[in-house]
């Protein structure tokens, strides 16, 4: 039988510098992976409402042909931006850091390779892919396919860092090559996050930079029916283009309180979270609407079945 899982994010946001407020379901996902034989395995995801829109998000299958070597065709994940800063299950915050928005997208179609380094005392695993170049629901004709890179050591729970390179020609003008780095450590109730990222466009040598720190702690509590847990959380990131000449055009600083609805910490919660902006230099993405880079507070429902 597939495995089901899903993820339903709504949540309420005002602007302070708009005086602007809005309701929205921000995501609401539903997948389905499982077992075809024993050596192939298939994954399944669908967004259904992300701001508003259906996508789909994944459509892949695994081969494992050995222990440690796995191939993975299909629409799937890029290996450059981390889950736990892009998925909406494993976000600390309602908002996902500069990194995993104004970037690329972090899905596309093409194949994948993993291997694992199960010989070693410590875990070591390489993925390489190639890709459209194109993002995810867009199977154009390409002769300038991308090409992802990503070394990780360590594992989820405990220390992990990971490096990671990205050659990205998605247009004539959007030329990119993007490297990032990253180091975490986590254990059941705490984790603090570190990344950063450039993408240096060929077309107009055009760096753009950016970097995050984040972290947060789960209280548990006893007693109390509903609220499980407490989890403070804090994040500073920061996005600029050449800063040999200039500093970051723009800083935020998160601050959020999440109350857990379940045992298991980081899972479905209420959130709260405030946003403070510091622009020096709008970056192009901010010129969506007047909101993008106000000061903001949200209040967040997820749930995680």
């Amino acid at each position: 039988m597939p495995n089901f899982d899903a993820s339903i994010k709504t949540k309420y946001e005002y602007a302070f510098d708009t005086q602007m407020s809005r309701f929205s379901v921000r995501n609401s996902r539903m997948g389905l992976s499982g077992h075809i034989t024993n050596p192939v395995t298939y994954r399944v995801q669908v967004e259904l409402s992300s701001e508003g829109h259906f996508e789909v998000l994944d459509m892949s299958a695994n081969i494992l042909l050995t222990k440690d070597l796995s191939i993975t065709l299909g629409q799937t994940s890029v290996p450059v931006f981390n889950s736990y800063i892009t998925t909406p299950s494993t976000m600390l915050f309602a908002n996902r850091a500069f990194i995993g928005k104004y970037f690329a997208g972090s899905r596309d179609i093409g194949i994948m390779a993993n291997y694992k380094f199960s010989n070693l005392k410590f875990p070591l695993m390489v993925e390489m892919g190639v890709f459209n170049g194109n993002t995810i629901n867009n199977p154009l004709w390409t002769d300038r396919p991308s090409i992802a890179t990503r070394i990780s050591l360590g594992d989820m729970e405990g220390l992990r860092a990971t490096g990671k390179i990205y050659r990205y020609p998605k247009t004539a003008v959007e030329d990119y090559v993007i490297w990032g780095a990253d180091i975490r450590y986590a254990q059941e109730r705490y984790k603090i996050e570190a990344e950063v990222m450039n993408r240096h466009n060929k077309f107009n040598d055009v760096d753009r930079f950016s970097l995050y720190i984040q972290g947060g702690y789960s209280f548990p509590l006893k007693g109390d029916p509903l609220i499980k847990d407490i989890t403070p959380v804090i994040r500073w990131d920061a996005i600029g283009e050449n800063l040999r000449n200039n500093k970051f055009d723009a800083n935020r600083l998160t601050f959020g309180l999440s109350f857990g609805l379940t045992d298991k910490p980081f899972g479905s919660l209420i959130r709260l979270d405030y946003e403070s902006y510091i622009v020096k230099t709008p970056i192009t993405e901010f010129n969506r609407y007047e909101e993008m880079d106000s000061n903001k507070i949200t209040l967040e429902l997820l749930i995680i079945f």
